[in-house]
This record gives structure tokens, C-alpha cells and sequence, in this order.
């Protein structure tokens, strides 16, 4: 595909531009992570994504949401009870993102050393 049809695609000029579009900020992998190995309900991945807040977790949900990412099931109880999880094609973007994950395992020491060490002390 010549670079003149791959601009026309959304506006993106590659793959990864259209990837880090959809995930891209700091609670989006984070949500994806905590959903995947089961659904979840919206307070438990409150509780699993440590620091976001209840505005935001419902934002980048909803973004998700939107790109197809996750699922949102409501279900018609007393009281109303909501389940988020991932879709397909969410499924394939946090494979995708495995090994992200794994990198930042294996240099996580480093990527806090060298925080620390940029880090004025107050």
C-alpha cells in the first residue's frame, strides 16, 4: 500500500499511530489489563486500577466502549447491575500489549532508578 492511501486511513500514517490512538494514556492499558481474564464489574476495576478516579474510569470506559474495545452489559435489576469486558477486539489489543507488559517487568528497577534519580529532592 503506497503512503498516500495509508494517510487517507483515518488520518493515520501507520499502524501504530491508529494503535496508541486507541490505547493510548495512562488508564487505558491499565483497563484492559484488569479485564483481562474475566469481566468486571465498574467498582472492582475502580478498585484494580489504583488512583484513577470514578470521572475518568467512566471517560476512558466510555472511550473504549466507543473504539470497541470493551463491552458494556447492563442488566435490568433492583438494584441495576453493569459488567464491562472486553470484545475481540479487545482481546487481540491486550495480546498485543503483552509484551509491553513483560518489557516493563524486566526493567522495571531501571525505570525507577532513573525516576528517582531525575527527581529534585524536596
Amino acid at each position: 500500500m503506497a503512503k498516500t492511501d495509508s494517510v487517507r486511513r483515518g488520518g493515520y500514517s501507520c499502524g501504530l499511530e491508529a494503535a496508541v490512538d486507541v490505547v493510548g494514556g495512562k488508564w487505558k492499558p491499565m483497563i484492559l489489563w484488569a479485564l483481562h481474564t474475566r469481566t468486571h464489574r465498574f467498582g472492582e476495576l475502580r478498585r484494580h486500577v489504583n488512583g484513577i478516579s470514578e470521572k475518568v474510569l467512566i471517560q476512558q470506559l466510555r472511550e473504549l466502549e466507543a473504539d470497541g474495545i470493551v463491552h458494556r452489559e447492563v442488566y435490568r435489576e433492583v438494584p441495576p447491575r453493569v459488567e464491562y469486558s472486553l470484545t475481540e477486539l479487545g482481546q487481540a489489543l491486550n495480546t498485543a500489549l503483552l509484551p509491553l507488559g513483560e518489557w516493563g517487568d524486566t526493567h522495571m528497577e531501571r525505570v525507577v532508578a532513573r525516576k528517582a534519580a531525575a527527581t529534585p529532592a524536596a
